[in-house]
Parts: C-alpha cells; structure tokens; sequence
C-alpha cells in the first residue's frame, strides 16, 4: 500500500510539472539575448549638425523640427522626461517662427503634448492646424486622437468616418482602437492585422514596431498569449533595446507563467537604462506578489523620486490615484488628484477613480451615481470594472456585482495574479 501511495504521488507530481510546462509560455532562451545592457544613444552626426545651427536668436526654422525630432526620438529610447520637455521647446520655437509648415509643426508639438498628458492644448494645436488647412487627412487623425484622449466620444466617431480608407495604415489603427474603446476585440484584432500588413510592406521600422507590440497587447487581453509573446519577440528582433516589448514579455512570465523572480530579472534589465516611472511600479507589484517587502518599498521610492520631478506634470495622475487609496490611504488626496483628471481628461477611467476615491471616502452613494452615468457600459477595462464591482458592493447590488465579477474572472491575466483574490472575495 504504501509502495502504491508513493507510485501515486510521484505520478501527481510528474503530472503537475507537466501541466505547468505546457502552461508556461516564456523561455529565458528567447530572449536572454536581448537583456544585454546597451546604453541608448542619445546624440548623433545628424543630430550635432542641426542642433549646432541653433543660436539664442536663431530663425533655423529647418533645425528646430529636426532638433525636435530627435529629441522626441531620445525620449522614447531612453524614458528621460527632461527629452520630451527639450522637445516641447524646440517645437514650440518652430511653432512661433514658420511661415510654411505650420500646420505640420502644431501637429508635432500636439503628438508632445499628448505625451505629456496635455490633452487640451493638443486640442486648441489641432483645431489650429485644422484651421490652417494643408494636410487635412494628418489634420483629422489628430483630431481623432486628441477627442479619444479627451472623453470626446461622439466628435473622435466622426473623424474616423471623416477618414476612412481601408488601405490605409493611418485609418485602420485608428478604427482598431475605436473597436477597442467598444469592447470588440475580435474586430481590433482584426483590423490591427491588417495595419500590421501593410507597415510590413512598407518597410517602415517605426510602423512595424508599432504594429506588432500593439497586437502583442491585443492577443494578451484576448486570452492569445502564444501569439502575443510571439509578436514582442518579433519586436526585440527588430529593436534589441526596445523597453516596451521587455515589459511584455516580463508581464506574461508573472501573470501567466507565475515566475515573479524571472519577471524581476527582466524589468532590472530593462531600468539599468530607461527611465518610465511606471517601470519601478510594476516591480513593485511583482515584489508584492513575492512578499518582498524589501525590493516592494525599493521600487515604490524610485517610482515617486521619479514622479516628484515637475517636468512630469500630470503624466502619472491615474497612478497616483491609486497609490494614494492603496499604498498611504490618503484618500482625500486621492479624492483633489481624481478632481483634477476628470476636470483634464473626462474619460470613464477618470470618472472610475473619482468614484473610486469617493468610495474610500465613504459617499458610497455619490460613487454609485458617479459609476452608473460615466462609467458602467462606458468601458471595458477591467480594472476600471473592478472599481465599479467594489462600488456596487458597498451599494449592496448583488446582481451587477454578480455580473462584473464573471467578466473580471475571465481577466485575470490582464489584472494580475494580485487580483485573483480580491475578484474572488467580490
């Protein structure tokens, strides 16, 4: 009997260990290569010639874009803030001084603004560009975008129908993400498809790397993670440096793979040379995961070192947020921040942690009525659809409770192994 408990055992673990291989997704094989430290270049010829043409009083219409340009090139290689703001200044002279190309030059200073989180003066740029009227097409992509980032719903709709062409890399991105923003991710999947296609066939590097980490994302939520660690591979072998897919791939091995230690291993590589704050917040996370309060409150001190710098201005609100309600429960800090993002960005997600905050606050029922006319069928996010779970558990509406807790078990790779218990306990 007991040679035959040992035989059972034994097979239990075979068993196991064989299930959890087929479960995994991530291999340290393919992509151990990319985790090599290179230092991003943050200077060149090209760069040096142009920068150099500039003066205190320079007219060099020509050498501000450029200069910009490149400055806006550092930046997303690097994650340092302080190139995104030198950006700004040179496109804000470039702005100031043309006389030909100024629609161009607001739409470029709008896309930093953008980035910024500067979602209404992007808007008064594009109207102006809009106004200028050369490159109406480029015109109304902007348009599309800055409305979307704005809550604008209704206006984003008729720029995309304003622009359709389903040849064309520009539409098709942009109807993918308007299906995204509508819950068919079937549909995103598909047109993303297609844009990937056609930025392959034009051999535009920027455009495919583009492309492929952004199905990489879509495959995740749709549950397709063979195909999404596919796609940020595919984005590595293109760019070896490239901070975003490393992020990706590190969040399939904790999420999916429950490998918390090789998801560390990954992101340290990632943060010996770029700089995003949200970096150290994930870290964070994972450590919390491991019970690692050491490497936890590390990570958690480097993120707000980081976001202290002004330069950020109101680029980590949304984070904040949460950190005020979960980490320090300075939730009528929390409560002034979720004011401000709504008041920039009226979107469902700044409702959501308005009603959040309100939650925490105890007006159980000023965050209900928030969540029912701003963010319930508005989004489906699903940790904007956990806020309203909590909500309307404190409300005492078993039924949508009932409701968002099916859709958020169905997220649990995109929430986060931290987040199993707590939908569960919903």
């Amino acid at each position: 009997m007991k040679r035959y408990l040992y035989f059972l055992a034994l097979i239990t673990v075979l068993l196991s260990c064989s299930e959890k291989k087929q479960y995994e997704v991530a291999n340290a094989n393919d992509y151990n290569k990319y985790l090599m430290v290179e230092t991003p270049k943050t200077t060149s010829k090209y760069f040096e010639l142009w920068n150099s043409k500039i003066r205190a009083d320079s007219m060099q219409l020509t050498s501000f874009g450029i200069v910009g340009g490149e400055y806006n090139r550092f930046f997303k290689e690097t994650g340092d803030i302080e190139y995104l703001k030198k950006a700004e200044k040179s496109l804000q002279r470039a702005v100031k001084i043309a006389a030909v190309g100024r629609a161009g030059y607001r739409r470029s200073l709008a896309r930093n603004y953008i980035s910024q989180h500067r979602f209404k003066e992007a808007l008064v740029l594009a109207e102006e560009a809009r106004e200028i009227g050369s490159d109406p097409r480029e015109n109304r992509y902007l348009l599309f975008d800055v409305h979307m980032e704005l809550g604008n719903y209704d206006t984003a709709e008729k720029y995309l129908d304003s622009i359709k062409n389903m040849k064309d890399f520009g539409y098709l991105i942009r109807l993918a993400k308007w299906n995204d923003y509508k819950g068919d991710l079937d549909t995103t999947i598909n047109f993303m498809e297609k844009a990937k296609a056609i930025a392959i066939s034009s051999k535009n590097e920027a455009l495919i790397l583009w492309s492929i980490t952004n199905l990489a994302d879509y495959y995740g939520h749709a549950g397709r993670l063979q195909d999404s660690y596919a796609h940020y591979l595919m984005a590595l072998e293109l760019d070896s440096n490239y901070a975003y897919a490393k992020k990706g791939i590190a969040w399939i091995v904790f999420s999916n793979d429950k490998n918390p230690e090789e998801a560390l291993r990954i992101l340290d590589s990632v943060t010996k040379n770029y700089q995003a704050p949200d970096y150290y917040l994930l870290k964070a996370e994972i450590a919390d995961y491991m019970d690692n309060d050491l490497i936890r409150l590390k990570n958690l001190n480097e993120y707000f070192q980081k976001v202290d710098n002004p330069s950020y201005g109101d680029m980590y609100n949304a984070y904040n947020v949460g950190l005020f309600i979960d980490e320090t429960g300075q939730y009528e800090k929390a409560l002034e921040l979720a004011k401000e993002e709504v008041f920039n960005r009226p979107t469902p997600e700044s409702y959501s942690w308005l009603a959040y905050s309100h939650l925490k606050m105890g007006n159980i029922e000023k965050a209900k009525e928030l969540m029912d006319n701003y963010v319930l069928h508005k989004t489906y996010e699903p940790a904007l659809l956990y806020h309203a779970a909590e909500v309307y558990k404190a409300n005492n509406d078993a039924e949508r409770v009932k409701d968002l807790k099916k859709e958020l078990i169905g997220a649990v790779y995109e929430l986060g192994p931290l987040m199993e218990r707590q939908i569960q306990e919903l």
